[in-house]
């Protein structure tokens, strides 16, 4: 899905909560490039990594919603 920046700029400006989501899903993304880079994770670190990939996944559903509506209107 391509972005339009116009947009996206707006939507941060007028919505709290997708600049929370967006600022949130940042940081989990900075935690999943970090944990990537390790040659080995254990079996609990392997779990925390698909825990943040999913979480990070259900921000971007939910912010992809968000931009969907200020498009709409």
């Amino acid at each position: 899905m391509e972005i339009n920046l116009d947009l996206l700029a707006k939507v941060k400006t007028d919505s709290h909560e997708f600049r929370k989501l967006h600022d949130e899903h940042l940081r989990l993304k900075v935690q999943v490039d970090e944990m990537n880079k390790w040659k080995f994770l254990t079996p609990k670190q392997e779990i925390e990594k698909k825990v943040i990939q999913k979480k990070k996944l259900q921000q971007k559903d939910q912010m992809n919603e968000i931009l969907d509506q200020f498009e709409a209107c």
